[in-house]
Order: C-alpha cells, then sequence, then structure tokens
C-alpha cells in the first residue's frame, strides 16, 4: 500500500499528458540553452516590449520619491498670508483639521523661504533649491495634489500602488505589464536607495501584488555585486553551477506537472534567465568609472553631501539610456523628510544633498536628446501642514501639496492647480494619487482603464477603476 504522506512520480501514458510534459519541457530547452552558453530563450518573455495602447509621449519613467513628505509650502508654493498669520490659529473657515496627530489647533508657522521666480516662465521656487531653480522651464508644478493617507504607511502605499492598503502592483510593475522592456539584460523596473534605512512598508512598495513575479522592481545598490546574490559563489564552478540549476528545473517540472494552473513556474524560469543574462550586464550597468570627470562633477559626485544622490541620479540615467523602463529613487529612505520638528534643520540638509543631483540629472537628460522621451516625476506621500507642531515643525497633509513632472511630452514651465491660501487644501484642478498615476501611464501611452490584469475572475486595473489622465500637462 503506497504511503499517502509521500508524493512519488509515476510515469503518465496518456495522450493528454504527453502534450502537457511537452509543453512543460520547452522550460527546460530554454534553461538548457542558457547553461549551453546561449543568451536566447526558447519561449518568447512576458518582458518583451509592447506596442503602447495609445499616443506614447515617454519611453521611461524616473520617479524621484521624496520619503516622508517634503513641504510644498517651504518649496513650490508660497503663501504670504501664511507669514502674515504666523502664530494664530488657523482661522475658523478652515473647519475641523485632522491630521495624523489628531485634531490640532496649533498656530501658524511661517516659512523662512525667500521666494523668487525663475526662467522665462516666472516659476516659483524657493531658496532651498537653487539648482533646480535654473531648470524651472523645463518643470510642470502641480500643486493641487491630494491622496487619501493620513501616515506614512498608508500614504507612501498609495502613491506607489494606488492603495492605501498593501498588496497590489506598485505604478513600476504596471508599467513592465503594459509595456515591457527594451532591455532583456537588464531589469524593466530597477529601484535605487540612497541609505540603508528601510522604506516604509519595504519592497511591497515595488512588488507586483497579485501579477507575476517577473513585473516586480528589482533592487540595485553599490560595489561588485549591484543585485544580492546574482554572482556565482567563487567556490562553484560553471559545471556545478549548471548541475545545480538542472536539478531545480527537474523539480520545477514535477512542481507544473501536479499543479498545471499555477503560473509560478513560468515567472521563476523568466527569472532564472534574467539572471544569467544580468551576470554579465548590470556590473557594467552600474559601473561609472567611464564617465567623465565633468559629468561626475556636474552630479556632485565630488561633494561630499551630494556624492550619493548624485550616484543614483547618474544610475538612472545610465538605466533608461540602456532601455530600463521604470526607475524609481528613494531619497530619504527611512521617512527622512518627516519634519514634525526642526523642519529647517531637517529640510536644509535634505535639499542640499538633492537639488544639485536632480538638476543635474534633467541637464544630463536634455543634454544628450533623452528628455523629450524621459519622463522624470519628483515628489513624496504628502505635503506638510501650514500648521506648526512641537513649534518649530509641520505635520503630514495629504489634502493639498506639490508634486513635478518633466520631460516625457510634458510642458515646462507651467503651474497646474493650487491650493488655498494657507496651503492645506487642493481648491483648484485636483489631483488625486489615481489622477496622477493616470497620467504617468497616459504619457507612456497606456490607458489606465484599459490596462487590466485578470485576478481571480475580477478585472483588475492600475488606478482602481478610478482617475482621469491631466491631459493638458503635456506640451
Amino acid at each position: 500500500m503506497k504511503d499517502p504522506r509521500c508524493f512519488r512520480y509515476e510515469a503518465q501514458h496518456t495522450r493528454r499528458d504527453f502534450l502537457f510534459r511537452s509543453g512543460v519541457g520547452l522550460g527546460a530547452v530554454a534553461l538548457q540553452s542558457l547553461l549551453n552558453g546561449e543568451v536566447k530563450a526558447a519561449q518568447p518573455s512576458p518582458l518583451l516590449a509592447k506596442t503602447p495602447q495609445l499616443k506614447a509621449r515617454a519611453k521611461n519613467v524616473i520617479f524621484l520619491f521624496m520619503e516622508g513628505g517634503p513641504s510644498h509650502l517651504d518649496l513650490f508654493d508660497p503663501k504670504p498670508l501664511l507669514n502674515e498669520l504666523a502664530g494664530k490659529p488657523i482661522p475658523d473657515s478652515f473647519g475641523s483639521v485632522i491630521t495624523a496627530m489628531g485634531e490640532t489647533k496649533s498656530p501658524l508657522l511661517a516659512s523662512r523661504r525667500e521666494w523668487k521666480r525663475h526662467g522665462e516662465s516666472g516659476l516659483w521656487v524657493s531658496d532651498w533649491l537653487p539648482y533646480m531653480a535654473q531648470c524651472a522651464d523645463d518643470l510642470a508644478v502641480v500643486r493641487s495634489c491630494w491622496s487619501d493617507g493620513i501616515n506614512h504607511s498608508a500614504g507612501v502605499c498609495q502613491m506607489n500602488t494606488g492603495s492605501i492598503l498593501g498588496g497590489r502592483p506598485s505604478l513600476g510593475s504596471w508599467v513592465s505589464y503594459g509595456l515591457g522592456t527594451e532591455n532583456a539584460d537588464l531589469p524593466a523596473f530597477v529601484v535605487l536607495q540612497d541609505n540603508q534605512s528601510s522604506v516604509v512598508n519595504g519592497p511591497r512598495n515595488w512588488s507586483a501584488g497579485f501579477m507575476p513575479a517577473v513585473y516586480q522592481g528589482i533592487r540595485l545598490q553599490g560595489g561588485s555585486e549591484p543585485i544580492p546574490n546574482l554572482n556565482t559563489p567563487p567556490s562553484h564552478t560553471e559545471e556545478q553551477q549548471g548541475a545545480r540549476l538542472g536539478f531545480i528545473n527537474s523539480l520545477n517540472g514535477r512542481y507544473a506537472e501536479r499543479f498545471p494552473n499555477q503560473t509560478e513556474l513560468s515567472a521563476r524560469l523568466t527569472s532564472y534567465e534574467l539572471a544569467y543574462r544580468m551576470q554579465a550586464q548590470a556590473p557594467g550597468a552600474v559601473d561609472l568609472a567611464g564617465e567623465s570627470d565633468a559629468t561626475k562633477k556636474l552630479y556632485g559626485l565630488d561633494r561630499k553631501e551630494t556624492a550619493e544622490m548624485g550616484r543614483l541620479c547618474l544610475l538612472a540615467r545610465r538605466m533608461v539610456e540602456r532601455g530600463v523602463r521604470f526607475v524609481q529613487i528613494f531619497h530619504g529612505s527611512g521617512s527622512k523628510w518627516d519634519s514634525h520638528t526642526g523642519m529647517e534643520k531637517n529640510h536644509s540638509a535634505l535639499c542640499a544633498s538633492m537639488d544639485q543631483p536632480v538638476a543635474a540629472l534633467l541637464r544630463d537628460l536634455k543634454s544628450r536628446g533623452m528628455l523629450a522621451d524621459t519622463l522624470v516625476v519628483w515628489g513624496g506621500e504628502f505635503g506638510r501642514t501650514p500648521m506648526s507642531e512641537k513649534g518649530d515643525g509641520r505635520d503630514h497633509n495629504p489634502t493639498g501639496f506639490s508634486m513635478w513632472f518633466a520631460g516625457g511630452g510634458v510642458k515646462g514651465g507651467q503651474t497646474i492647480g493650487a491650493t488655498d491660501d494657507l496651503g492645506l487644501h487642493a481648491t483648484e484642478k485636483r489631483l488625486h494619487v489615481h489622477d496622477l498615476h493616470a497620467t504617468i501611464l497616459w504619457l507612456l501611452g497606456l490607458d489606465n482603464m484599459g490596462l487590466v490584469y485578470n485576478y481571480k475572475g475580477r478585472p483588475e486595473r492600475p488606478t482602481l477603476n478610478e482617475g482621469e489622465p491631466f491631459e493638458g500637462i503635456a506640451g
């Protein structure tokens, strides 16, 4: 009698089993071709470049994410009335104000910034961003953003996945799913961090959610091994590695025979193929040795305070230059932009560390003719309140904040929307996170309502059946 606790493989002889096992064998053929030194897969990759659904203005995205919530009131949205009423309670006409710390009656906090108009467009930028101000005519500043996440976990989750609840695919994963990649030897979706602190919610921010894992973001880091565990250990020979992969493939084949309706196997085989190719391509893509001294200086690699963000911005340019579809940089990882207290010190240091590198990225892309089809997005999960907290800080403000777009078909030198006289609520041309995501997808030639992934019998969309692209952003 067979022990029901043990799985035993028994040969099947029906025609259906023969055909099914032949199909599973294609995975073995693909892997074997890799082991024989061939980099062309035997079956089409789900990441092959796809034709956009709509007219595409951009081909790639670089999302500069300021984690923790930068203050729009001190960067892109000047409010003279805020300084006039500083130290007083917010007027009753604004109603009850609920923040992450509960209902607040804290006095208004003045902005200590000096504001000037910049460029031919006369775009308002504060003195905290002198380098970015030089790129004013390339920026489309959206002052009327709003979201639903009142705390960091919900806010970061929504700005990355469209939902305040975890489990959905990230925006970068949707882009990878909808467009694929132009470089089969590098990930379609790359993530970079400016420090080793954990981003709020961790890898969930670049997860593929309920879609196959092949669409998730891949985090790169510095050193000789940009992707952890990518390289074969020095103690292993090529023959040993080949035998190991062959054994793993045989296990995957058995698993697929038992569970033909599960798609994880295909994603796993695809990841093996990509990892093999990246062993040769990824180290060169992150090696900055070939960049000129002038380029390194442009990005601030010669200065301690800007070196790390400068390196990431330069890497982002090298990634999109090589066909990577979506690059996301987390600046201030670990919610460093969160400034409940000591905002002057906090924001001064953070702005100084990213202003020059971000401006350099725009200038470098433009000089190479790449800004025209590379969309650059800058912003955080929310803004800051006009009311003070702990005397010299600002609380979270998801009801009105600023982000900017540049390149990728965007008309620069414009301000879109507005907040009220104190910068608390978005009032004109209000754009929810779903609208922002829909706009990014639209610029890439993707319809946020037409991009569908069927999951458990339900058609899932990147903006949860909401949101409209703001077409006025285009040039």
